[in-house]
């Protein structure tokens, strides 16, 4: 089996700069530490797949940022390289097309860190189903009408992403038109819930009770009373 690279695309969980739609019931500050417990919970994940390696895309600044110790600690054991691009879209496509530059010849699977709750275990069912034959690519769904995950063969192929707008209703199914139009034969993944509100980490939290993020969340007694 040919060893693959599994992509965190990342931001430093700075105050007031993440999970700004946890606010309220969370205040900046919690919101920071929820989504610092999400991208450790999501490093780990991806760091204990199967002969794959771990690459993590950041951007931002750990200075300042909840959890920075032990983010810099845990990211001593990945490829990091620096996002690039304004658009999100530009910047999964680079965080792609970077990983090929450093590990050719491998497939891609890529994911953010608002998804804790997917484990090591369904990253390698991920992976084997992106290795199935006939298979071009997968995408994850959200169910929000994103994406969670991206898989490609040939990581060249996320250019085919770029220009597909972000956070939409529709971003998902735009996103499996693009691949498709590309002429990717493409494998659909199980939906999961991506954490943007409170109801939703409230939901990811009870998918997954013994990670860091359900610990964090279980710290914010006002999430109790959330809507």
């Amino acid at each position: 089996m040919s060893r693959a690279a599994v992509i965190v695309l990342a931001k430093a969980p700075e105050p007031g700069r993440v999970k700004t739609r946890l606010c309220p019931p969370a205040t900046p500050e919690q919101a920071a530490d929820l989504a610092a417990a999400a991208l450790l919970d999501t490093i780990d994940a991806a760091a204990g797949v199967p002969g794959a390696d771990l690459v993590v895309a950041f951007t931002g600044r750990l200075a300042g940022a909840a959890r920075g110790g032990e983010l810099t600690a845990a990211l001593r054991g990945a490829r990091v390289l620096p996002q690039r691009g304004d658009a999100l879209g530009e910047r999964i496509a680079a965080a792609h097309a970077d990983t090929a530059a450093v590990l050719p010849g491998r497939p891609t699977l890529q994911l953010g860190m608002d998804t804790p709750q997917a484990d090591a275990a369904l990253l390698a069912a991920c992976l084997d189903r992106l290795r199935a034959p006939r298979t071009d690519a997968v995408l994850g769904l959200a169910a929000d009408g994103g994406w969670w995950a991206l898989g490609l063969r040939d990581p060249r192929a996320a250019r085919l992403v770029a220009p597909v707008p972000t956070s939409r209703a529709d971003t998902g199914e735009r996103t499996l038109r693009a691949l498709r139009d590309g002429g990717l034969r493409v494998g659909l993944l199980a939906e999961l819930t991506d954490v943007d509100t409170a109801a939703d980490a409230l939901q990811v939290a009870a998918a997954a009770p013994g990670g860091r993020f359900a610990a964090a969340l279980a710290r914010v007694p006002t999430f109790a009373a959330a809507p």
